[in-house]
């Protein structure tokens, strides 16, 4: 699973697939720690990759080779779904604050 903005370079563009990494982030960190104790689990991990053409992260979903006992990997996944959370936040913060300076400006040329 691939998750990428095709529109241009705006900030909010930027913003956005930032928002989209960190949601597949805590989804498949979620996914983990709900699967910890099946047996011969294999632990999705997401792999993002800058765009520097065109700004922003493209985000891809796969899973680790090996099967690694249980609660190896457990904490790890419950400091990811925080860090998650927080990239989420702050990838908003973005797009919010592009809108209220777009929306400034629209008031000063009005």
């Amino acid at each position: 699973m691939s998750m990428s903005v095709t529109s241009g370079t705006s900030v909010a563009a930027i913003g956005l697939s930032g928002m989209r990494a960190a949601q597949l982030q805590l989804d498949s960190h979620a996914h983990n720690v709900a699967n910890v104790q099946t047996p011969d689990f294999r632990r999705q991990v997401t792999v993002q990759k800058a765009r520097p053409d065109s700004g922003g992260v493209d985000t891809q979903l796969g899973r680790e080779t090996d099967v690694s006992t249980p609660f190896d990997r457990l904490a790890e996944d419950l400091v990811g779904q925080r860090m998650s959370l927080y990239s989420f936040a702050a990838n908003l913060r973005t797009v919010q604050t592009e809108e209220r300076m777009l929306g400034t400006l629209l008031d000063t040329k009005a």
